[in-house]
């Protein structure tokens, strides 16, 4: 016997296979590209919600792709802001 536990099938083991699914993405989400964002990752019943900000579109995309992706059958709820690093359009007036 090797010590090695095999990952719980999908469907099996209710919450603690979803608590184990979510692990394994934010592993995967901070090992990436992505690691030094500021993403959340909340089980919230049945459902994930992913919550915080990013730099781009693209970026909050590639974020709920891989959710998406790792999460297969689970619902996903995205809440991610993406920030405005845009100049701005008129001068500050300070008084």
């Amino acid at each position: 016997m090797s010590g090695y536990a095999a990952p719980p099938a999908p469907g099996a083991g209710g919450a603690q296979n979803l608590d184990y699914r979510v692990a394994h993405l934010a592993d995967h989400l901070a090992a990436g590209d992505l690691g030094e964002l500021g993403v959340r990752i909340e089980i919230r019943g049945e459902a994930v919600l992913l919550t915080g900000t990013v730099p781009s579109v693209q970026c909050r995309d590639d974020v709920l792709r891989m959710a998406r992706d790792e999460l297969p059958g689970t619902p996903v709820h995205c809440d991610i802001v993406v920030a405005d690093a845009s100049a701005p359009d008129h001068a500050e007036e300070v008084e």
